[in-house]
């Protein structure tokens, strides 16, 4: 499990070997749509995409991308860790360059497919061929860090250039489907069914399970256990004298044998080697 300190995807189409799970991860993400039809769930909000927009995720918000498999979907993708390029910034007096990460979680820039969206597209794809040779080349490190503010300062201006908060008029379904998620993020915690989240929101059974599948692509029990795999991740490491078993049910679980089960399943290692890789990584 060793965490890259820059991952590079250019146009990648349909599935590609990311996750596409409810999943969450401690880089920073650009995600850079670029054709096709997807619907893009992060934490409890949803967004009908369209071509060129741009979403900026600090990558502790869950998220997971619901795209028709029967259609285009294509996408570039930088992950990257905050102390990798944080050191540069702070020489150059431009920490703001990723401040958005850390003070608003998620956004949306819609760029309209801009000039200046054009331009970033091709920052991204100088960045993913360097980065392909970065591992034989001795200067490709400080290119990568000098290319890469390049990419922050495009995404800033973008952002600068239209409204972060994008207005969005949504239809009946997609505001059940974020109320039902809002629900979830605020209760995972506790033992929730089906019939306990239809009841808090005064919907019926059969419309929560259809209109959550339908809007974000799994299913409200696939959610739930994504919020308390997520929150059980951040306890491994800010708290790391307590008992694993211990988060693990104030986190929802209710026996430790399937929690273990289901860490091991969805991040390929113990919950134990988890916790001491990310101390390690401190």
């Amino acid at each position: 499990m060793k965490e890259e300190i820059l991952r590079v995807k250019y146009r990648i189409q349909g599935k590609d070997d990311y996750s596409f799970d409810f999943h969450s991860h401690q880089e920073y993400e650009i995600y850079f749509f670029h054709k096709g039809s997807c619907r893009y769930l992060i934490h409890n909000k949803i967004y009908d995409l369209e071509p060129g927009d741009i979403l900026l995720m600090d990558g502790l918000a869950m998220h997971r991308p619901n795209f028709d498999p029967d259609k285009d979907y294509v996408r570039s993708l930088l992950h990257f860790s905050p102390e990798w390029i944080k050191g540069v910034l702070e020489e150059l007096g431009s920490v703001y360059l990723i401040e958005v990460f850390q003070k608003l979680h998620h956004c949306l820039i819609r760029t309209n497919e801009s000039k200046e969206s054009k331009r970033l597209e091709e920052l991204i794809y100088h960045l993913a061929e360097l980065k392909k040779k970065s591992d034989h080349d001795d200067l490709a490190e400080t290119e990568m860090k000098v290319l890469f503010i390049q990419v922050l300062i495009s995404v800033y201006r973008l952002g600068q250039l239209v409204s972060i908060k994008i207005p969005n008029q949504k239809g009946d379904k997609i505001e059940h489907a974020e109320n039902i998620a809002n629900y979830i993020q605020k209760n995972y915690m506790n033992k929730l069914t089906l019939v306990t989240i239809a009841e808090a929101l005064n919907l019926s059974k059969s419309y929560v399970s259809h209109v959550f599948k339908e809007m974000t692509g799994f299913t409200v029990m696939e959610y739930v256990m994504g919020c308390r795999l997520t929150q059980v991740k951040y306890l491994l490491e800010i708290e790391p004298d307590k008992a694993i078993h211990e988060i693990a049910y104030d986190c929802g679980f209710e026996s430790a044998s399937h929690f273990s089960r289901y860490f091991n399943e969805k991040m390929g290692v113990t919950a134990r080697a988890y916790r001491k890789m990310r101390l390690q990584n401190r």
